[in-house]
């Protein structure tokens, strides 16, 4: 995709910010289809575009809260392969979870509004989106674990065993091998591990990093190089 134009709907409040990141866009050699300021006209956006990719605020009217975030979840559960980079000057937890385990896990961002500074970064992790890929603010992501209220603590010894080997990169495969255990078990063990962390269900890639980095932010360290 990043050989081909890339049609995008803009969504952002602020006027100015809107057309230089419209101007921002064209220069880069994406085709912005629509730009527009709130998440009524997103909506109605795609729906008559029917884009590549969108990139929103995720504060706009009415309520300068959590709009942008909540449309772009609504998009995705309509259209799963639909790309989309949220971008906001503040980490919203509110909707944050729901839109990364939106469409598969896969062609979704979130970043903060500082990451546009770098204007290089800014438009590769817009073609690594387009492509597929799912990009989260640093920052977001410990806003987001720092949610979690079930502690390690409450996990099992094996089920901490299997959340080390997860963090080493293992496969469920590789884990049953290494523990010599049934895959199935292993299966239960991951599902159980999800469960107390707090990580809702969606793409089994996402919640694995996630859970890989409560492991190492708790003082965890993998056992093996």
């Amino acid at each position: 995709m990043q050989h081909q134009m890339i049609r995008t709907v803009l969504a952002e409040d602020g006027a100015l910010l809107r057309e230089g990141l419209a101007a921002l866009l064209d220069r880069f050699g994406f085709q912005v289809v629509a730009a527009v300021g709130d998440a009524e006209a997103l909506m109605a956006a795609v729906a008559e575009h029917d884009p590549d990719l969108v990139v929103t605020d995720i504060r706009m009217p009415p309520g300068f809260s959590d709009e942008g975030l909540r449309a772009t979840v609504r998009l995705r559960q309509e259209r799963p392969d639909l790309r989309v980079v949220a971008l906001s000057q503040f980490v919203e937890t509110s909707y944050a979870s729901d839109l990364l385990d939106s469409g598969g896990g896969v062609g979704v961002g979130y970043l903060l509004k500082d990451r546009i500074g770098d204007v290089q970064e800014f438009i590769a992790i817009l073609h690594r989106v387009a492509a597929g890929e799912t990009v989260v603010d640093p920052q977001v992501v410990r806003k987001l674990l720092k949610r979690s209220s079930t502690p390690l603590a409450t996990l099992s010894n094996r089920e901490r065993e299997v959340l080390g080997l997860i963090a080493e990169g293992y496969s469920n495969a590789g884990i049953a091998e290494t523990l010599v255990i049934s895959e199935a078990a292993v299966n239960k063990h991951v599902g159980n591990i999800f469960t107390k962390l707090g990580f809702t269900p969606g793409d089994d890639r996402n919640r694995r990093v996630l859970a890989t980095l409560t492991y190492l932010r708790d003082g965890a360290q993998p056992n093996r190089p």
